[in-house]
């Protein structure tokens, strides 16, 4: 098997990872960075490619490295790049006020996987996770916006969902493209 470092703190990205990226031959080792700089930047593309470099930079390694966010349409696509700024401050009661009245309640998560080979190069995967905003928070079993976003398919929220049970609802476009491509490099 071929060893793919992922960098992060996120258990369920981690188990993402390795979900989609063990059964195509690679073993997907986390490593833990904390104080990872956040830049300000323009998208969620730009802030994944310069946490890969930097990762890249500070473990001497081809490194994974991921960002992520939620995006809604009817705002504008807000929160996206500032999802984690907006949890943190309005949080999803925030968010559910500012779609009172809102009828269009799509929404997905924008994953974004940004790889560093071993001579600094970067290339970037990403999919998208549809669903909809909830009108209520809902559930028990979840962080963030799982509380208010209800996957493509569901009748509940995440937060309904345990992490195992999570995995099969999020898309895994970017990781499969990524495994394909790192198969064919």
């Amino acid at each position: 098997m071929r060893k793919l470092v992922f960098a992060t703190t996120n258990q369920l990205k981690l188990d993402m990872a390795r979900y989609v990226l063990e059964p195509l031959g690679f073993e997907v080792i986390g490593k833990k960075m904390k104080n990872l700089p956040e830049i300000q930047a323009d998208s969620i593309t730009e802030v994944a490619i310069y946490s890969s470099q930097y990762a890249h930079r500070e473990l001497k390694c081809a490194v994974l490295k991921n960002d992520s966010g939620l995006v809604i349409p009817a705002l504008n696509d807000f929160p996206s790049l500032y999802s984690n700024y907006v949890e943190k401050t309005l949080g999803e009661d925030g968010i559910l006020k500012l779609m009172e009245g809102v009828l269009d309640r799509r929404a997905y998560f924008l994953d974004v996987l940004a790889y560093t080979d071993e001579e600094g190069n970067t290339k970037t995967f990403e999919s998208k996770s549809w669903g909809t905003i909830s009108k209520n928070k809902e559930g028990n079993m979840g962080i963030g916006y799982d509380f208010i976003f209800i996957p493509d398919g569901q009748e509940h929220t995440l937060a309904c969902f345990t992490d195992e049970e999570k995995l099969p609802l999020f898309s895994r476009d970017a990781y499969a493209k990524l495994g394909q491509w790192l198969k064919e490099k």
